[in-house]
């Protein structure tokens, strides 16, 4: 079931064209933000602040927790703002000060409530650099190839997986664990934020810029979104979607140990979940510009049910565990590319950022809360057997549950008023 605009290439010819800094920019932005930065290292950081502190894996990955929690209270107001004043001063300002949150990481003194309080003030002055802010610019500018382009952009998260585990490793050898932290939190300031600076633009007739109809005002507003049935089905679905894939995470390190895999093979494994993100992302974008995309979205979401029955077994084989974390890598690769595209065809971009920070809401509710769920279950039972099969239920669940979305309703504007007509065929 195609998409009938997919079909007609003509419109999209100029897209990548005019459109190419745009999703440069963005992919650097997503890339070194809040979204993974943290998230893809803590796992690396874990077992060396349990020596210095005497931490808990459970207590350590509790500090995605807290992030989450202070995300889900902030970004629909973050949301709000980008839609008033516009994406870029959002996005840029937060780069920086997410840049001195995270560095701040250093100062670490084995206070759980100090660490917590880093992970929450990383959460608040990093939502800028969240996919609400990039998106937005990337679906006001393409259509036709609004998929590929999301993929491109989101590839950002992928890239910094890829390098992200021997990198900080490589940090750590050299200046410490402190001096790791100082590092990575310096690469938003450094590149992401100066290339923002100079390509990241707000398409003209979006937010401030120019308040006449654009394509940046067709569709529904906040509160016709929260009426319909389909957000709320979207919002739940995500829930054990982003559980069941980001939960094994952040824990995949510990997985494999009790495993019996070495250190240095554990660190090459891993370092497959950002290099198959990448693909997820080109492959699911290109997908999803040709075909019905809860369709896309079940298929390629129900893979990592394969990978929590295999990592669920006493003994694996290095095979099944590159398949397992290829797996999850590649479905990770589409998450965000989904979540910023069906917002868009189902609700439109008059009020895309502050729409999608509540649906993120739901998204960061899951991933924030399952890897330390997945650390609680281990410390309760020395094992993520259960947690995992409790994942793979859940995951495969929620994929079915996205079919019911229907068709993608066609939007329009008069004298600046966006109206939703009748759901289009995916044809």
């Amino acid at each position: 079931m195609a998409e009938s605009s997919s079909a007609s290439v003509g419109p999209g010819k100029g897209e990548f064209r005019r459109g190419w800094p745009i999703v440069l920019s963005s992919m650097l932005g997503i890339g070194l933000g809040l979204s993974p930065l943290g998230f893809y290292t803590v796992g690396i950081f874990a077992p060396i602040l349990v020596k210095a502190f005497g931490w808990s894996f459970g207590q350590i990955f509790a500090g995605i927790t807290v992030q989450t929690v202070t995300v889900a209270l902030t970004a629909p107001v973050c949301g709000a703002v980008v839609t008033r004043y516009g994406a870029r001063p959002v996005a840029l300002w937060s780069l920086v000060l997410f840049s001195i949150s995270f560095m701040a990481f250093a100062l670490s003194n084995g206070s759980l409530i100090f660490f917590y309080v880093l992970w929450a003030a990383q959460g608040l002055l990093g939502l800028g650099t969240l996919p609400m802010t990039w998106t937005r610019g990337i679906n006001q500018r393409f259509d036709v190839h609004k998929g590929i382009a999301l993929g491109i952009a989101l590839m950002g998260t992928g890239l910094f997986g890829v390098a992200s585990k021997p990198m900080t490793a490589w940090f750590i050898e050299m200046w410490g664990w402190r001096g790791a932290y100082v590092a990575l939190g310096a690469l938003p300031l450094l590149i992401a934020a100066p290339v923002g600076y100079v390509l990241f633009r707000d398409e003209p007739g979006s937010a401030v810029v120019r308040r006449v109809p654009s394509a940046a005002s067709t569709g529904i507003n906040t509160r016709e979104a929260l009426g319909q049935w389909r957000f709320w089905l979207l919002a739940l679905a995500l829930l054990p979607i982003s559980f069941a894939i980001g939960g094994p995470i952040p824990n995949f390190e510990n997985i494999l140990h009790l495993k019996g895999f070495e250190h240095a093979d554990v660190v090459k494994l891993t370092s497959l979940i950002g290099l198959f993100a990448i693909c997820g992302r080109l492959l699911g974008g290109w997908l999803l510009d040709l075909f019905w995309a809860p369709a896309v979205a079940m298929v390629i979401l129900a893979l990592p049910c394969l990978s929590c029955w295999l990592l669920s077994q006493d003994q694996i084989s290095t095979a099944e565990a590159a398949i397992s974390i290829c797996l999850i890598g590649f479905s990770v690769g589409v998450e965000y590319d989904l979540l910023a595209y069906l917002t868009a065809r189902y609700f439109g971009m008059r009020s895309y950022a502050t729409i999608y920070a509540i649906l993120y809401v739901c998204f960061a509710i899951g991933a924030g809360f399952g890897p330390a769920l997945f650390g609680w279950a281990f410390g309760l039972s020395g094992s993520y057997t259960p947690i995992l099969r409790i994942a793979l239920v859940a995951l495969a669940a929620a994929a079915v549950c996205l079919l019911a979305l229907g068709r993608y309703p066609r939007f329009g504007h008069i004298n600046g008023e966006s109206l939703a007509s009748a759901p289009a065929a995916a044809e």
